[in-house]
């Protein structure tokens, strides 16, 4: 899904919602920024796997769309800090039950192979 469907407003609203969560690394930065404000780089330490390119462009994605805020402290050197908005803390719970739901499907998944 492109950037470009996260703005389109003739979607159904499941679409609307996936489009700004789509991706590898949003949600699970959703889950991180739920415990709290974090600094780009304990965000990058959080997810060792993410790029610091990538990890910059979900955070401005994640900024544009309302779902995060981004406070820069005029300190030398700068000191920048993510937390959710209140938008993006009504989404991260709205998340909880698809978790829950995907959960209960991983596991089907594992008893399935357990059976056979």
């Amino acid at each position: 899904m492109t950037r470009l469907r996260a703005q389109d407003t003739n979607v159904c609203g499941v679409t609307a919602a996936i489009a700004v969560i789509d991706g590898k690394w949003k949600t699970w930065l959703l889950w991180l920024l739920e415990s709290g404000p974090h600094r780009p780089g304990e965000l990058r330490r959080r997810i060792p796997e993410i790029s610091e390119k990538v990890l910059t462009q979900a955070l401005r994605e994640m900024e544009t769309d309302g779902l995060v805020h981004r406070q820069v402290h005029d300190v030398l050197p700068p000191k920048t800090v993510y937390s959710l908005t209140e938008f993006g803390r009504e989404l991260s719970e709205l998340l909880g039950p698809l978790s829950d739901w995907g959960h209960r499907r991983l596991d089907r998944l594992t008893e399935a192979r357990a059976a056979s």
